[in-house]
């Protein structure tokens, strides 16, 4: 094959490094952002904070006076040319700063945190508070390693023999339950069960004896408590054996008790949320604001700038010069995602104008394409803006994403959102019946006599989604 050269003219995208870096922080949360300003900061010595952001900081140094302190004992900073031979600095001296026995950085204040306490924390600080042979102990420890976060045993009282056998000889299955039944008594009441009738035993035993229908509610939660999800009154009181009246105040009792008494125990972390702008009504009109805090102010240093000589090409300078353009174009970026932000959000406001007024239900259909073609922009930029962006507003603080539903079409040529159907269809089972819950059927004529046309699979879709059980398992007979 003969090799030859050809010219070909074409056009092509190319993404330039600024583009990709006003890309990156349209995208990022206003966590992720704070963290990227902090690093341009760092490393870039172009860069600086505002004198409007740095004001307050220079007022609280300058009000810190390093002169001498006279006190008692003399000047701080007059020091003695010798000390004593029996004596050390600290002797002398007091430092105020803490004694850290870690040889190495200790971190951020920030990532300091409590460790949350867990359910099995809790069960082994009363553990330790009762005197016990090391043979128990060993047991009540492998006892309440095996509970979970709601309270549970979750490993077979068998397995946790075998694994005992490793560490104690001639244990016997009958020693670890004397040591679950132990405990058992622990707080809060019903941890450490087997299961959840166990559970709602151990709760039940712990009531006064005068406690109505006690013993009943005992043997119900023994014998027949499967039967108890079904809600079917006619099985139950066959089952049972007991009067309606007998069976309302048993049922009323059960209902009373804990099924997951762990869980109160449990702390998770709590994540915080700052969010990206404010809306307020001001003079019956809503009004966003962007969040002032979630990005600083950021200057080009003028020290720094007078030093560039554009005549030199020394190393130094150059270096100057390519921290000054990438200062100015992050300056840029950040004032470009800044602004889109706040387009974005008063498009949404004006949209949605109604939900602040009356909640999901006046929620309107939207999709990023409307907001896309309003503002001139690509979907994609309004999916990035979206992302992980939050609005502080009366009604709390919600995503962005949250006000974009699907739509379904009224008999009056109009359209309904998705977000408001799920209100509805919400509204509507708070409000039924017990003793006869509406089904999906019922649910979606009651839309369509308000002109939407919902399906019944549309509604048992939307009532999964929002973790609604299904009409047998909402029905009470009693």
């Amino acid at each position: 094959m003969k090799q030859s050269l050809q010219l070909r003219i074409g056009q092509s995208l190319t993404m330039t490094p600024q583009l990709q870096q006003a890309i990156k922080l349209l995208q990022m949360s206003t966590l992720d952002l704070q963290q990227e300003i902090q690093q341009a900061l760092e490393s870039n010595i172009m860069l600086e904070l505002d004198e409007d952001e740095t004001q307050n900081l220079d007022f609280r140094e300058k009000k810190i006076d390093n002169s001498d302190q006279q006190t008692s004992e003399g000047s701080l900073t007059d020091m003695p040319d010798e000390l004593p031979v029996d004596v050390s600095w600290d002797d002398v001296y007091e430092s105020s700063l803490p004694v850290s026995d870690d040889a190495g950085d200790s971190g951020e204040f920030e990532t300091f945190r409590g460790n949350a306490e867990t359910v099995r924390d809790h069960l082994r600080w009363q553990m330790e508070m009762l005197p016990m042979s090391e043979r128990d102990y060993a047991i009540a420890v492998a006892i309440i390693d095996a509970v979970n976060d709601d309270g549970y045993v979750t490993s077979d009282l068998a397995d946790i023999l075998q694994g005992l056998l490793e560490q104690i000889e001639d244990v016997e299955m009958d020693e670890v339950q004397a040591v679950l039944h132990m405990i058992q008594n622990f707080d809060p009441v019903g941890v450490a069960a087997l299961d959840l009738a166990d559970c709602l035993r151990l709760q039940l035993q712990q009531l006064p004896d005068s406690t109505l229908f006690k013993a009943e509610a005992i043997d119900f939660v023994r014998r027949h408590l499967d039967l108890l999800a079904s809600c079917d009154q006619i099985r139950l009181l066959k089952r049972v054996g007991l009067t309606e009246e007998q069976l309302k105040g048993v049922l009323a009792l059960i209902r009373t008790l804990d099924p997951k008494p762990g869980a109160r125990l449990q702390q998770d972390d709590v994540e915080y949320v700052v969010p990206d702008v404010f809306v307020s009504k001001i003079k019956d009109q809503w009004v966003v604001s962007l969040n002032p805090d979630i990005a600083p102010k950021l200057r080009v240093n003028p020290f720094y700038f007078g030093m560039i000589k554009r005549a030199d090409s020394s190393q130094d300078n150059v270096s100057m010069k390519n921290h000054l353009q990438e200062a100015r174009w992050f300056i840029k970026s950040l004032h470009s995602r800044n602004d889109t932000l706040l387009r974005v959000a008063k498009s949404i406001v004006e949209k949605q104008g109604e939900f602040f007024e009356h909640g999901a239900i006046a929620m309107r259909p939207m999709v990023l394409r409307d907001i896309a073609e309003e503002l001139e922009l690509h979907e994609s930029t309004i999916s990035r803006v979206t992302t992980q962006k939050y609005m502080h507003t009366p009604r709390g603080v919600i995503e962005f994403k949250y006000f974009f539903s699907s739509h379904v079409s009224t008999d009056g040529g109009g359209e309904c959102s998705a977000t408001a159907i799920r209100a509805l269809i919400k509204e509507l089972v708070g409000s039924e019946n017990p003793a006869k819950p509406l089904s999906d059927s019922k649910i979606s004529d009651l839309l369509n006599e308000k002109g939407i046309n919902v399906a019944r699979r549309t509604i048992a879709k939307y009532r999964e989604a929002m973790s609604i059980p299904s009409t047998s398992q909402r029905k009470r007979h009693i």
